[in-house]
């Protein structure tokens, strides 16, 4: 029950705490699980969080030994590419007695606490395409939209082509309206931003600003970790932090007599990152064509190049490279003859 004349009471503060944490658990839980993330690991606050990439060396020969020879060794080596702290991230604003007084303490306390979610939701966003967006990862290019799509995809289908992984996407809400123009297409939005689900190869596409406009990026979800500092335990109860059940935030509201203020102040310690940088693939949207590959490309560039031109993952298993090289001149040839059809049409009028 509210005081005497509506006043704010320290049970009302609590109360607005528990929503608040819920909310923001309930929304990025949703995230994760639209995300396909199966790791939800809590960790000691300062523990290191470290990112690899891995690299494979082939035997030469392609695997052919001869009767009785000694089998060549291939190498796999895994690098340590970057380390980052797992630290708290600690928001804090303060509302005056002025501002309660004039405008009503829903809209002086409670809308700006939600202003500052979204602040903090922002945060969590930066960060992650942040850790996606590395120049260790995989780099690949499209004339179009579409094509950038297809060419992360194909790239994708080699870089994990051994595992049944689960894709992810994030674009530019730009590019994506750009393509569809006025296509009718339903979204769904969790955590500030939209997505869409079983799209153009994709098993989940997220939309959101923070991926640069031209920019498509692309991983495994098998690839992607949540870990966090919980709230909860000795220094949540010590400072009195209200936490969602899992930790995964805090929230405190205190009255500040001395300055006459209501003061929030959230905290939080959370990462959303892609352990294999390596794993990841960045496809920029570009007006250049796709080159052909030759026989100076590796065996898996060109099954990429391949995949990329609509070619089945399954038409690609267990060729050599003249052979790889043998389906890109067909494919060439062939595209080569619909783009010549096509221009022919169009100056016939043929439409």
């Amino acid at each position: 029950m509210p005081g005497t004349n509506n006043e704010i009471i320290t049970t009302d503060l609590i109360t607005q705490n528990i929503d608040f944490t819920e909310r923001f658990a309930q929304s990025i839980q949703t995230l994760i699980r639209i995300l396909g993330v199966s790791r939800l690991q809590p960790l000691p606050v300062g523990s290191q969080v470290k990112f690899y990439k891995s690299t494979l060396t082939l035997a030469d020969g392609d695997g052919v030994v001869a009767e009785g020879a000694v089998i060549p060794l291939s190498h796999v080596k895994r690098e340590l590419v970057d380390t980052k702290e797992l630290a708290y991230r600690k928001f804090r604003k303060k509302t005056s007695a002025e501002a309660i007084q004039s405008a009503g303490y829903k809209q002086a306390v409670t809308d700006t606490d939600t202003k500052l979610l979204r602040e903090v939701q922002n945060s969590i966003k930066l960060n992650l395409v942040d850790s996606l967006d590395t120049q260790n990862a995989t780099m690949t290019s499209g004339a179009t939209f579409q094509k950038a799509i297809a060419a992360a995809l194909g790239q994708l289908a080699v870089k994990w082509e051994d595992y049944d992984i689960q894709t992810v996407l994030f674009i530019n809400p730009l590019d994506y309206y750009d393509y569809l123009g006025n296509a009718d297409i339903t979204l769904q939005t969790t955590f500030g931003m939209q997505y869409i689900q079983n799209f153009m190869g994709f098993n989940t596409v997220i939309m959101t600003s923070t991926v640069t406009r031209g920019k498509i990026i692309a991983t495994a979800s098998q690839n992607l970790n949540y870990v966090y500092a919980s709230i909860n335990g000795e220094m949540g109860s010590a400072m009195q932090y209200t936490a969602d059940q899992t930790g995964l935030i805090g929230i405190k509201h205190s009255v500040q007599d001395e300055t006459a203020t209501i003061q929030t102040v959230i905290l939080l310690g959370g990462m959303l990152f892609a352990e294999q940088a390596d794993g990841v693939v960045i496809a920029h949207i570009s007006e250049t064509t796709d080159p052909i590959p030759t026989a100076n490309n590796t065996n898996n560039e060109i099954r990429s190049w391949l995949l990329r031109h609509n070619v089945s993952s399954s038409d690609l298993t267990g060729f050599n490279k003249d052979s790889l090289l043998s389906k890109v001149t067909s494919v060439s040839i062939s595209e080569s003859t619909s783009e010549s059809l096509a221009n022919s049409q169009s100056q016939n009028g043929v439409g």
